[in-house]
């Protein structure tokens, strides 16, 4: 990593052991880390000799508002500082981290993207969710929760059923997601997942019929939320109890 130029590093759903091995090293490297709320504090360590900002955004709370954000990168590099910009998941996938390299770019300062496990994929495969199956969903579609005109015309143009269906950043929109579907003639049956803080210690899933999505009883003040809706949901009670197993057996 040169100096005076920016990684903007996807830091997966939360498992440190996910963590991509160019992230790491990015880390080591760094005199800035700037992260954001959903990076589990823990890989911070590979950053030991960085200042590390909290620039986090959460349910309408924001540490700093993307401008300021894009200034100080722009800034630290300019000062011949290797900044990390440290995002959840994958830094593309809905992590305004396109954004981010178009402000440097228009900067003229030199960028990298290191690229992450996106929850989109992993918090659904941790729970033993395959978002494609054959003979179930050929192809998943991913949207965000955070408003309606983010999610409706995807959603809408869906033929039920025909994908999967995965909604990042949508649990207090789930009741809202769920009404739309139903409307749209996907079957009340069908089978859908809302799974918290997926790859962490503090994970927790509830599986159900659409219908009942928007009324699951969860608690909304926990974190990081993926809703997953479609066929394959179904094959979690078999392949969540498999891997399970795994992990059982490897403690023995």
């Amino acid at each position: 990593m040169k100096a005076g130029s920016v990684a903007i590093v996807g830091a997966g759903p939360g498992d440190p052991g996910l963590l991509t091995r160019r992230a790491i090293v990015r880390l080591r490297a760094a005199d800035l880390v700037l992260y954001d709320a959903l990076v589990n504090p823990r890989l911070l360590r590979y950053a030991r000799k960085a200042q590390r900002f909290f620039v986090g955004k959460r349910a309408g709370r924001h540490a700093m508002r993307q401008s300021t954000i894009n200034t100080l990168m722009i800034e630290a590099a300019r000062k011949g500082k290797r900044v990390v910009r440290l995002k959840g998941g994958d830094p593309f996938v809905l992590g305004r981290g396109g954004e981010e390299a178009l402000a440097l770019r228009a900067a003229n300062v030199p960028f990298e993207i290191v690229p992450g496990v996106s929850a989109a994929t992993a918090a659904a495969a941790l729970s033993g969710i395959p978002v494609t199956h054959r003979g179930l969903a050929s192809g998943f579609v991913v949207v965000s929760g955070h408003s309606p005109g983010a999610y409706e015309p995807v959603l809408w143009s869906l033929v039920p059923g025909s994908v999967t269906v995965v909604v990042l950043m949508g649990l207090a929109s789930r009741g809202a997601i769920a009404e739309l579907l139903l409307l749209r003639g996907w079957p009340a049956t069908m089978p859908a997942a809302i799974l918290v803080d997926a790859s962490t210690s503090r994970a927790s899933r509830w599986i159900g019929p659409l219908r009942d999505l928007g009324t699951a009883a969860l608690d909304e003040t926990k974190g990081a939320a993926t809703l997953v809706i479609g066929k394959v949901v179904g094959l979690a009670a078999v392949l969540a109890q498999s891997s399970a197993s795994l992990k059982a057996g490897s403690r023995r």
